[in-house]
This record gives structure tokens, sequence and C-alpha cells, in this order.
């Protein structure tokens, strides 16, 4: 939240890079609270109780912003190619209207990609058991707690879900950095070869953690796959990763610890 309202009050941070961070810093927040707003409920409340609609939008929520998050830090990952290895074009290729059309297809992409799955998951009308295996309501536990056939929604998870959802954002975001490696290799001083990986250093980090963390819950042999080792996991997909996101992206970049200082200083100077 910080974050994001240093990049709407700071003219400093109005460009396409801080931009696709505002929308991070909002999913973020956004997968966090989904996930485990519920779960912190039972703890104070103690009733453990989840009616299913609510789990069903739980869960429909969860997976979209998740697949925001994978096709918005691709398109980073395309502006950090563009600023690096184009860099004379990079402010006519990435105008405000071009930015503003790759975030909404992030967002209307992750929304509308989800619907066939649950239409597949509201017919399964069978389950063994009414209590989940899970701290929130997970595609694959739910599948497992069904006794209806749930092959047709397995394959839809396996082709469009983690290829298309998954692999390919990868590989374009590994292409991208591809050509960018190619480029900073190029530079011949040494300073410059590092000054110039440093402005997408934590982007890479963060790409890391995601991907590393998704691809070790759904990509494991199914000898290794167990709901405990998922909710693991899962605990370090929707809290840990959001939780570093804001630190890697303050601590790595001058810009932001920057318009972060000058903030509280104008703060503290008010307050004496």
């Amino acid at each position: 939240m910080t974050i994001l309202l240093l990049i709407c009050q700071d003219r400093q941070l109005h460009s396409p890079m801080y931009f696709f961070l505002g929308n991070l810093s909002i999913l973020d927040i956004s997968c966090s609270t989904i996930a485990t707003h519920k779960i912190l409920s039972m703890f104070v409340t103690g009733n453990d109780i989840i009616y299913f609609p609510f789990c069903m939008a739980q869960l429909y929520l969860f997976s979209s912003f998740t697949s925001i998050e994978l096709l918005l830090l691709t398109a980073m990952s395309y502006d950090r190619y563009v600023a690096i290895c184009r860099p004379l074009y990079y402010s006519r290729i990435m105008n405000p209207q071009a930015c503003l059309l790759l975030a909404l297809s992030c967002w209307l992409v992750g929304f509308i990609e989800l619907i066939p799955y649950m239409a597949l998951l509201l017919r399964i009308s069978c389950y063994r058991s009414n209590i989940i295996n899970h701290f929130f309501c997970d595609m694959m536990p739910i599948i497992k707690m069904s006794c209806s056939d749930t092959s047709a929604l397995e394959l839809l998870i396996f082709t469009e879900g983690v290829f298309l959802l998954s692999v390919t954002p990868f590989l374009l975001t590994l292409i991208s950095y591809m050509f960018i490696i190619s480029s900073i290799m190029r530079i011949r001083s040494s300073t410059g070869r590092r000054k110039t990986f440093y402005t997408c250093s934590s982007h890479l980090i963060v790409v890391v953690l995601l991907y590393g963390t998704l691809f070790c819950q759904y990509l494991r042999p199914t000898t290794m796959d167990t709901l405990d080792s998922n909710k693991i996991f899962s605990l370090f997909n929707t809290v840990a990763v959001p939780l570093l996101n804001p630190i890697i992206y303050s601590l790595k970049n001058k810009t932001v610890k920057s318009a972060l200082k000058k903030k509280a200083q104008l703060y503290f100077k008010h307050q004496k």
C-alpha cells in the first residue's frame, strides 16, 4: 500500500515501470486478502465454516489474481526489454496508452480465462467430504474431494492452465531476458553492465520467487504431490511472496527509496 501511494503521489514515479509496479502492488494486496481473510476470521471467531458460494468466489478470485500476476510480470519483462534493448524508442513504444492497454489485457485475460474452469467445477455434484484439507479454497484440494468424474477439468488444467497460463508467460519472460542479457553483455564497461542489470534485478528476483513456488507446487512428480506439501507452497505463494515483493522493490530501487525518504522527511517535518 505504501508503494502504491508513493507511485500515485510522486511525479518521479510516473513512468511505465512504476505503473506496472502499482498494478503488482494491487495484486499482492488482493491475493493475500482473498486467500487469508477467512482463515484469520476462523482464528478470531472459531467458526470454521465457509459456505459453498463464498468458497467458489474465493477460488475464482485467487486463481484469477495469480494468472493476472503471471501475465503482468510478462508485461514488465517486455518493458525492461524495451528500456534496455531499444532505449531510443522506449518513450514511443511504452507510451501511456500502450501501458494501459497491456495492463487492461492482463486483467481481462486473467478474469476471463478462469470462467471455463469454474463452469466445469460447478458441475461437480458429489463430494466425499465437506472438510477441505487446505487453509483456503484451492482447485486441487476440491478436485481431490470429488467423487464425480473430473477428467475434463483435469485435462483443461493441464493443457490450458499449465501451458497457456504458466509456461507461455514464463517462456515469453525468458525470451525477454535472453535479449536483455545479450544486450548487457555487449556493453564494454563493467560498471555499465552492472548498472544496466541493476535496473531489472528486482523484477528478475520476483519472477524467480513466484515461478519457483508455482513450479514446485504444480509441476512435481505425482509421487511427491501431497496436500500437506501443497499447503506449504501455497502459504509461501499467498503470504511470503506478496510480503517480499514490496521489500525487494524498495531495497533494490534507489528511486523508490528516495521517494520514500522524501515523503518521510516531509511527514516528520509536518509533525514537528
